[in-house]
């Protein structure tokens, strides 16, 4: 056994694969403990907010600042105002009113303005322009002046008696605040979702919740397949037929078209994480089966296998004890891959809808769904879908990967 253990640890593939998988459990139960909540709290009341660190504007007016004169801080503010789009804005109306091409870089902030605060003119109408877009030049045009112009705010309260607005606080454009001094603030890597939950700590809940239901669909459908095969290896006969007849029949009708069906079947609020797990692991069992009956064949009229038949010992005994210790390592790398296979299949249900309800526990299937049915992938969120195609990702390469040290290690034919 210890010489086997080495054996296994010795072999890169597995050891790589096992690294990658543990170092994920690791994260998986440590983040809880660091991030404790409920992850499908909505802690935001906005659709994918970016990842970063969020301070309070409200709490941040009244901490202690201090004055900084920041290198470049006015150009920044100016480029920030400008987006991609007006930029090009910018660029239409400047051809179009006779400024070559070559003159014009929308990437240099600094000398787009100047060709804009030195060429553009509300009363000139080019050819062809219609009025919905010189209105949007001028509103353009006004904004870029007060950002220009301005350098400070006035923050005003409202006069209860007579209505007006008094002013309480003028917030200057030096005036920085320390975020820690923030009473409150959030730090969220990967920002929120559609519904406004933070994603990271979702996206931790979620792949436990679908190594859970890859762990119990893997085991049943191992555990049906080794039951199966054994005996129809073993027995043969009417026994064998009438196992494989089973067998094909399961085989014929697309394994995933029956999950679908069972899934719909059962209905939305019966639908649990662990019911999906179950009905994955009963409709995943056949090739495990087949597998497992062709080594059992192999294995039934060896020497020691026919003395204990001879020796009148049980078939259950000659089953556990002659034959399953010489096909342990095959049904090992079995569950390998049906565990991985298994959190696949339940990825593919929740994109279409048929995965555990959305109310208990979320699923890397149902972090997809979500994103996809809001847009996010057309919308540039790539915080909401990316993870969790690199999380589904790095499981099943870490998982296939120990599968295939492990066939390196018990299989002659492909040790070097």
């Amino acid at each position: 056994m210890k010489n086997t253990i080495r054996q296994i640890f010795h072999s890169p593939k597995f050891v790589a694969g096992f690294s990658i998988f543990v170092i994920i459990l690791i994260i998986l139960f440590v983040y809880p403990l660091i991030n404790p909540g409920d992850p499908l709290q909505m802690i935001g009341l906005s659709s994918f907010s970016k990842p970063g660190t969020y301070v309070s504007v409200y709490d941040a007016i009244d901490t202690e600042k201090a004055i900084m004169k920041l290198p470049n801080a006015d150009e920044k503010r100016l480029q920030n105002k400008l987006s991609d789009e007006d930029r090009i804005a910018m660029k239409e109306w400047l051809l179009a009113t006779g400024t070559p091409e070559e003159e014009i870089d929308i990437t240099d902030t600094d000398h787009l303005l100047k060709l804009w605060k030195d060429k553009y003119d509300p009363s000139i109408k080019p050819k062809g322009m219609t009025m919905a877009k010189r209105n949007y030049y001028k509103r353009l045009n006004t904004n870029l002046e007060k950002a220009l112009d301005a350098n400070e705010v006035v923050i005003a309260t409202r006069n209860t008696e007579d209505g007006t607005l008094d002013e309480t606080k003028t917030v200057k454009d030096t005036e920085y605040v320390n975020t820690k001094d923030v009473v409150n603030s959030i730090y969220l890597p990967l920002g929120t979702d559609n519904f406004g939950r933070d994603v990271l700590k979702e996206l931790v809940s979620a792949a436990k919740t679908s190594l859970r239901i890859g762990l119990i669909a893997g085991s049943i459908a191992t555990l049906i397949g080794l039951t199966f095969g054994l005996l129809a290896g073993y027995l043969g006969g009417f026994i064998d037929d009438f196992i494989m007849f089973i067998t094909n029949l399961f085989t014929v009708i697309p394994g995933f078209i029956l999950l679908i069906l069972i899934s719909y079947g059962i209905g939305q609020e019966q639908r649990g994480a662990t019911t999906v797990a179950i009905v994955i692991g009963v409709t995943s069992w056949t090739w495990t089966a087949r597998s497992v009956r062709s080594q059992v064949i192999s294995l039934r009229n060896r020497d020691h296998v026919n003395l204990s038949k001879l020796s009148g010992h049980s078939l259950a005994r000659i089953i556990l004890t002659d034959i399953l210790p010489y096909i342990a390592s095959y049904v090992v790398m079995a569950l390998i891959l049906q565990i991985s296979t298994a959190i696949l299949a339940e990825a593919q249900l929740s994109m279409i809808g048929l995965g555990p309800k959305t109310t208990e526990v979320p699923t890397l299937g149902l972090m997809m769904n979500w994103s996809m049915l809001y847009s996010a992938h057309t919308h540039g969120y790539w915080w909401a879908y990316f993870p969790v195609l690199l999380i589904i990702a790095l499981i099943s390469f870490s998982l296939n990967l120990m599968n295939t040290g492990l066939d390196q290690v018990f299989n002659p034919t492909l040790r070097d």
